[in-house]
């Protein structure tokens, strides 16, 4: 019971209320809340139940098997994963991996791994997923999107040259925002894609690129061809990189499919794995 002239005590999981009415989470509660979020999504494996969202956003709890879809989670800014999870399959560091997870805190071993290569659409990429690609991109055409590919796999030294370009063009802390170190770049696992399109020439590589009819489509059907959205918004603070709307990743259909069930937005937050700005 509440004593008389004394304020209830706020949950570590309650928004702070603002004068004009609106709501806004401090830093502890989106600690707290992403903390009780694995608990919770933990527990919920266990017995087929799949948590879109923590109580006070607008829960919603589905069975598996039941036809809502979880809406995906965004990612923060500020907060890494909290610890590791376990998930059955590939390996997370073995760089021939289709799940290999590649970022600044956890470069390729070796560092000068080079894949079996494929020429899709003009470029090299890695040959597990040359199959999906020419098939994702012969779809797309017949649905009227001019996509194409603009980047596949870059070898150590093709990453050293394009890092220090970066670099010389826009200083080492801009740089490192876009571009990776050569042994840390998911490019020379060949399993990532640049994508571009027609409508819009003035968007390659910009984040412009995100609103055009290509990025839509990848959007709505890259999944089914086994490619993740590497760096969304909102998930600088976890993946270490601005948002590239045009990076798409080849996981395979099986962990894009997981990846949606699980509401995440990135590969660190699905595995808890550690990213961020910050070089090992």
């Amino acid at each position: 019971m509440t004593q008389l002239g004394t304020r209830p005590r706020r949950s570590r999981f309650a928004p702070e209320v603002l004068p004009d009415g609106r709501r806004r989470f401090s830093h502890e509660a989106v600690v707290a809340r992403r903390v009780l979020l694995v608990g919770v999504l933990a527990a919920g494996v266990g017995g087929g139940v799949v948590v879109s969202r923590l109580p006070g956003d607008d829960a919603e709890v589905v069975p598996a098997s039941g036809a809502a879809t979880p809406a995906p989670a965004p990612a923060s800014e500020a907060t890494q994963p909290a610890a590791p999870v376990a998930v059955d399959g590939p390996s997370r560091t073995a760089a021939d991996s289709p799940w290999v997870v590649v970022n600044k805190q956890h470069p390729l071993d070796p560092r000068d791994y080079a894949p079996s290569l494929a020429v899709v659409d003009g470029k090299e990429v890695a040959a597990v997923i040359a199959p999906d690609l020419r098939s994702l991109l012969q779809d797309a055409r017949r649905d009227g999107v001019s996509l194409s590919v603009t980047s596949g796999y870059r070898s150590f030294q093709r990453q050293t040259s394009v890092h220090d370009n970066a670099v010389a063009r826009d200083g080492l802390e801009s740089a490192e925002s876009v571009s990776a170190r050569p042994g840390y770049s998911e490019h020379q696992t060949g399993l990532a894609v640049d994508f571009g399109g027609r409508t819009q020439p003035g968007c390659l590589l910009k984040n412009c690129f995100g609103q055009t009819p290509e990025s839509e489509w990848l959007r709505a059907h890259a999944g089914r061809y086994g490619f993740l959205l590497r760096y969304p918004e909102g998930a600088t603070g976890v993946t270490g990189y601005d948002p590239e709307p045009w990076h798409w990743r080849w996981v395979g259909t099986d962990l894009v499919q997981r990846v949606a069930e699980r509401g995440t937005a990135t590969l660190e937050e699905f595995f808890g794995i550690s990213g961020g700005a910050a070089y090992a």
